[in-house]
C-alpha cells in the first residue's frame, strides 16, 4: 500500500519496491515504475498500484470422478504481473489518493480468474478417471496437468498475468468413500497381521515340538546309558563277587591246608609224646602232673589233705629218692624199693 501525505494542494506518494506506481494525468499515463516518490495534485492525477512480488491464491473445490464419487481438490496457484500496465489495463487498481488504499478488490478479481480456470481443468481430468486410480496415481498428474493449462491460457497472458507454480495438496475423498476404500486395505493388512500371527504361532509350536523331541531323545538316550551303567555295575559286581569268593575258596582251602599240615604236625608230635610217657615211671608221670599242675597254680584258697594224698606223695618223694641208688635200675618193669606203697 502506498504511503500518501498532504502539503496543502499537493500530496506526496511514496510507495513500496515491491509495487508497480502508473500514475495518470488527465488521462495520459505520465509516470510508471517500481518503488516511485513524487508530488503530485489530486484534482488532475489518477494513480494504479499493481503488485510485482508473487502472491499465492488458495483453492478448494469438489469434482466428481468416472464413476460419481466426490473428489476434493486442494492446493494453491502462485502467481506474478508479468506486465503490470497490461494487467493495469484490464483490472481497476485505482488507489485512493487520500488514503493510499485500493478502492477495489482486484486481487479476489484475480483469484476467482485463476481458481475458475483450474477447476474447470480439474473437472475434465476427474471426469474421465476412476476414484481408484484418481487416487493411486495421486496429485502429481492433476498438478502438472492444470500448470499446463494456465500456462497456455491465452487470456492470462493477455492480461500480463504469468502463473509460477501449482501445487496440490491432495485429492482427499468423502468420509463415506474412504472408509469403503480403508476396509479391504484393512483387511488385508488385518490378514496379513493374522498370518504372520498364525506363522509365529506355527514356528513357536514347530519350535516347542522339536525341543520336545530332543528333550525326549535326551531322556531316552540317558535312559540307555543309565541301562548299560547298570548293566555294567551289574556285571563289575558279579565279577566282584565271584573274584572275592574264588580268593575266599582259595584262601579256605589254604587255610584247610595249613590246618592240615598244623594238626598233622601236632598229632605226630603228640604221638611221639604220648610214645615217651608210655614208656615212662608212673611214679614221673605224677611228678610231672604236679609240676604242671604247680605251674599254672597261682592262688590256693584251701587245701584238703587226705591220707590217701599224704600217702600218695610220700611214696612220690621216697621212689624219687630210691631211683638213682637202685642197682640195676628202678625203672618201669623193675623191683619197687622197699616199703614203698603199691602201684594204683
Amino acid at each position: 500500500m502506498a504511503e500518501i501525505t498532504w502539503f496543502f494542494a499537493y500530496r506526496h506518494l511514496r510507495s513500496e519496491a515491491s509495487s508497480h506506481v502508473i500514475t495518470f494525468r488527465r488521462g495520459q499515463r505520465v509516470r510508471s515504475g517500481r518503488g516511485l516518490a513524487f508530488w503530485f495534485r489530486p484534482d488532475r492525477t489518477s494513480i494504479a498500484e499493481v503488485p510485482a512480488d508473487d502472491r499465492d491464491t488458495d483453492f478448494v473445490f469438489q469434482a466428481r470422478s468416472r464413476d460419481y464419487q466426490v473428489i476434493t481438490v486442494q492446493g494453491t496457484i502462485t502467481w506474478r504481473a508479468a506486465e503490470p500496465e497490461a494487467l493495469a489495463s484490464r483490472v481497476d487498481f485505482t488507489i485512493d489518493l487520500r488514503t493510499g488504499r485500493l478502492r477495489t478488490d482486484p486481487l479476489d478479481r484475480i483469484a476467482s480468474l485463476l481458481i475458475g480456470l483450474a477447476q474447470y481443468q480439474a473437472a475434465r481430468y476427474l471426469e474421465h478417471r476412476p476414484v481408484h486410480d484418481l487416487l493411486a496415481e495421486g496429485a502429481a498428474p492433476l498438478q502438472d496437468g492444470i500448470a499446463a493449462s494456465l500456462a497456455a491460457d491465452p487470456r492470462l497472458r493477455e492480461m500480463g498475468l504469468s502463473v509460477v507454480t501449482v501445487r496440490i495438496a491432495g485429492l482427499i475423498p468423502s468420509a463415506e468413500l474412504a472408509r469403503a476404500l480403508e476396509t479391504p486395505t484393512f483387511e488385508r493388512a488385518q490378514g496379513m497381521a493374522d498370518e504372520a500371527a498364525f506363522t509365529r504361532r506355527a514356528q513357536a509350536v514347530e519350535k516347542e515340538r522339536a525341543i520336545a523331541e530332543n528333550e525326549l531323545s535326551t531322556k531316552v538316550e540317558l535312559a540307555r546309558r543309565q541301562a548299560a551303567l547298570i548293566a555294567q555295575e551289574d556285571e563289575n559286581a558279579r565279577r566282584q563277587a565271584e573274584g572275592r569268593a574264588e580268593a575266599g575258596r582259595i584262601g579256605s582251602e589254604a587255610e584247610a591246608a595249613r590246618i592240615r599240615v598244623v594238626e598233622a604236625a601236632r598229632n605226630a608230635a603228640e604221638g611221639e609224646r604220648l610214645a615217651l610217657l608210655r614208656d615212662t615211671d608212673p611214679a614221673v608221670l605224677q611228678s610231672l602232673v604236679l609240676r604242671a599242675f604247680a605251674e599254672k597254680l597261682t592262688k590256693i584258697e584251701t587245701l584238703n589233705v587226705t591220707p590217701d594224698l599224704t600217702a600218695a606223695l610220700s611214696g612220690v618223694l621216697r621212689g624219687r629218692d630210691a631211683v638213682p641208688s637202685a642197682p640195676g635200675g628202678g625203672g618201669p618193669g623193675g623191683n619197687a624199693p622197699r616199703g614203698a606203697p603199691p602201684d594204683r
